[in-house]
């Protein structure tokens, strides 16, 4: 078996952003593809309502900006948002170029335009979509193509373990990563000119959530460990509307169900959005999600529900296809009935601070996509804009990188990964009880709506989880479950440090601590003490 991989640009994640960046270097770079588990699983395939881009004449960019520094509660970078907005379009038309089948209506003049729906947060109809299947066309898309390039390789079940830096010149670079290679059960080095991050958010860190098992913050936790900054992590956005039923995980509801026109109802079918904000149904996600929070807490309920049984019959199959027919399979009926929701989380607002390219605070390592925080999300993500995001800085990214890429430049031999002193597990029970009380008391202690001595509770029992996992991990082998909950525990700890340090409630952030908002505020930054890569003795550095 291969010790060691070697290519221009090592991409470590295979969703919209991932995919993206591979097929715009793949012309003047050779590429590696990596992917934890089969290509297709990953928080992109199971995004359901769109992606946000000016189309209509009655829209403008300035209309996007704004709604989405609104989203954002007062802390998004302005320049960053304008600069997402003013390239959505394009990065729109590139999707389409590659096959994105986004659907159409016909206008009064009998010409084909796009159906464009409305979600939480925005003025305007201004969400591309194919149907509520949109990222699962772009996975699969996208996916159809990366198979068919001579110059990239996809590594499927893959997990990263670590970044691999090395001084060079007085400059600290990285150079590539430690992978478990699951399907020989081997750990491998990757040598690449630029490494990228593409791994998505963290949502798995805490009991019910919307996304993937994949999602497990492990870019982040890698960035860290690796010495960049992260920002804003405190901002866990919780999608308000996932279908409350044991036999369906937490499925999610898309927002344009309340985009067309879908109402929020108490069990006892009372309408409640309107009294806890002027936009009701169509407020952000933070302020419905504590709304249906809230009344569950105050009514005792196990769930609140989401009715669009108003809308006709046709309308309802034909714009949402995919969650008929699953809700269907369920024993529901939406167009005679509402459905049970309950909140569960869903994306991560901050991660590896960036700048427009891409660049991390290591050289040449980029993290793009859920796992970076560029300034476009704030305190809350609007709606549709993650997709976006994926997109647009994958593009900027692959700018930059094409740039800076040497046909000459040097491969460094890395040291083969050394287990001569670990032994394979012989209590996965371990594993199993730290990763279910991890996601329990994160649950409970840093949700929807958070204190300073819950907090405090869940930061004493990450440091304990922490040295636990650590002496694990110096002793046994690493195994997919050891890897995720490794980085899990990490980022719990990110999260739980941010929100101590945001003394207010904005957005996300909600603290009955500190309920006001403050007049001045910004991003929360955290500096990571040691600029090397936290890695237990059996893992050695680079060589020369």
């Amino acid at each position: 078996m291969k010790q060691q991989h070697n290519c221009d640009v090592l991409i470590i994640g295979s969703g919209a952003a991932g995919m993206t960046l591979a097929l715009k270097l793949a012309a003047s770079a050779d590429v590696i593809l990596l992917s934890k588990g089969p290509i297709n699983e990953g928080s992109t395939f199971y995004a359901q309502g769109g992606i946000a881009a000016v189309f209509d004449e009655n829209d403008s960019i300035e209309s996007h900006v704004e709604d989405t520094l609104i989203a954002g509660n007062g802390i998004c970078d302005r320049d960053i948002v304008s600069f997402t907005a003013q390239n959505a379009k394009s990065a729109m038309e590139w999707l389409i170029d590659q096959g994105v089948d986004f659907d159409q209506q016909t206008d009064e003049l009998g010409q084909a335009q796009y159906h464009l729906t409305r979600e939480g947060g925005h003025s305007h109809r201004r969400i591309l979509h194919a149907a509520d299947a949109t990222g699962k066309t772009v996975q699969l898309t996208l996916a159809e193509r990366v198979s068919k390039h001579s110059r990239i390789r996809v590594f499927e079940r893959f997990n990263a373990v670590d970044l691999i830096q090395k001084t060079i010149q007085g400059d600290r670079q990285c150079i590539g990563a430690y992978v478990w290679n699951r399907n020989a059960e081997k750990v491998e080095a990757v040598h690449a000119q630029k490494t990228i991050l593409a791994t998505g958010g963290a949502s798995k860190v805490y009991q019910y959530t919307s996304n993937p098992d994949i999602a497990s913050g492990d870019g982040i936790a890698m960035a860290w460990r690796a010495g960049c900054r992260v920002a804003n992590m405190e901002f866990n956005q919780f999608h308000p509307t996932c279908l409350f039923h044991p036999q369906a995980g937490t499925y999610l509801l898309t927002e344009a169900l309340r985009g067309e026109g879908a109402i929020l109802r108490r069990p006892d079918g009372s309408r409640f959005m309107p009294e806890f904000d002027e936009r009701a149904e169509l407020a952000p996600r933070d302020v419905v999600a504590r709304a249906i929070d809230y009344e569950m807490k105050r009514l005792g309920a196990d769930c609140m529900y989401l009715d669009i049984s108003h809308k006709d019959e046709d309308f309802i199959k034909s714009h949402f296809p995919t969650i008929y027919k699953r809700t269907e399979k369920l024993g529901f009926d939406m167009t005679k009935q509402p459905l049970p929701v309950v909140p569960a989380a869903h994306y991560t607002c901050g991660g590896v601070m960036t700048d427009r390219f891409g660049q991390t605070d290591v050289s040449n390592l980029y993290a793009i996509g859920e796992v970076s925080y560029t300034g476009l999300h704030g305190a809350n993500r609007m709606a549709s804009n993650s997709l976006l995001e994926c997109v647009v800085f994958a593009r900027s990214a692959a700018e930059q990188i094409k740039n800076q890429l040497n046909v000459k430049a040097k491969i460094h031999k890395i040291k083969a990964w050394d287990e001569s002193r670990v032994a394979n597990s012989d209590e996965e029970v371990v594993i199993q009880h730290n990763w279910h009380e991890l996601r329990l008391f994160m649950w409970d202690y840093v949700g929807i709506v958070r204190t300073t001595k819950r907090l405090e509770r869940a930061l004493n029992r990450v440091n304990l989880l922490q040295t636990e996992i650590h002496e694990y991990y110096k002793n046994f082998r690493v195994s997919n479950n050891l890897l995720e909950l490794r980085n899990l525990v990490q980022v719990a700890e990110l999260i739980i440090l941010s929100a101590m340090e945001r003394k207010e409630s904005r957005g996300l952030h909600y603290t009955l601590d500190y309920p006001e908002q403050c007049s001045k505020s910004g991003p929360t930054i955290l500096a990571s003490s040691n600029g090397d890569i936290a890695q237990p003795a059996k893992v050695d550095d680079a060589s020369s």
